[in-house]
């Protein structure tokens, strides 16, 4: 659906002695980035994109990545068997209010290694990385850590603001959504579980803050006006493939302070400007699975869809669990997730979207599910 582009002829005729023009000359071939279109999205319009859609990017880790990339994801994970059934938050917003939201279309587009490499080292704009299958303003990628928003040869942020600068007017009124750190703090929950506020527990805290502060203050340089959903992280201890460790209260309270720590340093970006939001994950998750009990121990909830369906916080690729059988979140999880995401960027963010229903969501479900 996207528009293609002619390859650049390479006139490079230097000697064979100068490799620096030979290679320049290849990175010029190689910055021709064919749009390599999957079919189109069906809920996208076929002679373009409305303008009173509202635009939004999405940045993060795997749990944002869409799960029916075919280049990102092989052909075991996120649902196995059930894979085409078993949706992200982002596809299942497209499927639900794909006539409000705009992500971009369905798209294969974006660079890897080796060419990422050699395109970086001859300073060639670069659409997205890696190469993957999803929506065009989708910058997640698979194991992304907070470096990833700013640095490294994947750089979300520096791309997606490359992108909001085509069209500035249009962003004035989108939203970003940051969802990215848990691989981060994941690394360091048995050292804070033991060893509260270690050094190797405030680098990683730290550090990934001041990278949400450098994103930001990137994306408010140019687009003042677009608004930012600073997204809390999911508490880790909470995971079902994580439920038969860390048994006591001591070792609980030590991994949520972590998160607390976390969660209250982007509080304290949103206060400091009007165009952001803080959407808390943790709250979230407890308001349908619940947590555990006073010792620490497992004290989960079931959450009831529709008459028959009951999804307990446990791991598998069926639609009853929470988690999927590769340790994201499960179908059900992801569709009750975008329905609060779209309730909040109306009633928080003040965006002219149409909150999910209830119905809605047990349509929907029913429909992945028979």
């Amino acid at each position: 659906m996207s528009a293609s582009h002619d390859r650049p002829s390479c006139l490079c005729t230097a000697p064979r002695r100068l490799a620096f023009l030979a290679a320049a000359c290849l990175a010029l071939a190689l910055a021709w980035q064919p749009a390599m279109s999957a079919a189109p999205n069906p809920t996208l319009a076929a002679d373009g994109v409305p303008a009173e859609r509202i635009p939004l990017a999405a940045i993060g880790d795997s749990n944002t990545l869409s799960y029916q990339d075919s280049i990102s994801h092989p052909p075991q994970a996120r649902g196995g068997a059930l894979r085409k059934q078993t949706l992200n938050w982002g596809e299942v917003i497209d499927r639900l209010r794909g006539n409000q939201i705009d992500q971009g279309p369905w798209e294969i587009s974006g660079v890897s290694n080796p060419r990422l490499r050699l395109m970086d080292t001859f300073g060639l704009q670069v659409s997205r990385a890696p190469r993957k299958e999803d929506f065009r303003y989708n910058y997640a990628n698979n194991g992304a850590g907070c470096d990833e928003l700013m640095v490294t040869r994947r750089r979300q942020i520096p791309r997606l603001v490359n992108m909001m600068d085509e069209d500035p007017k249009r962003w004035e009124h989108g939203v970003v959504v940051i969802r990215i750190g848990l691989a981060n703090l994941a690394g360091v929950i048995d050292v804070q579980a033991e060893h509260p506020g270690a050094p190797a527990v405030m680098a990683q805290v730290h550090g990934c803050l001041d990278r949400f502060h450098e994103a930001l203050a990137l994306i408010r340089r140019n687009h003042p006006q677009t608004h930012v959903v600073l997204v809390g992280l999911f508490e880790d201890s909470h995971d079902a493939a994580n439920v038969e460790r860390w048994q006591s209260a001591r070792e609980i309270d030590n991994i949520a302070h972590m998160f607390d720590m976390f969660d209250d340093g982007l509080r304290a970006m949103v206060a400091q400007d009007p165009h952001t939001s803080f959407f808390d994950d943790r709250a979230w998750f407890r308001g349908l699975w619940g947590s555990r009990d006073a010792q620490g121990r497992p004290a989960y909830k079931t959450v009831a869809i529709g008459p028959t369906l009951r999804v307990t916080n446990t791991i598998g690729d069926a639609p009853n669990n929470a988690m999927l059988a590769d340790d994201h979140n499960g179908m059900v999880w992801n569709v009750l997730w975008a329905q609060a995401m779209v309730r909040h960027l109306h009633d928080v963010a003040k965006l002219p979207v149409t909150p999910i229903g209830d119905d809605e969501v047990e349509r929907l479900v029913r429909s992945l599910t028979e």
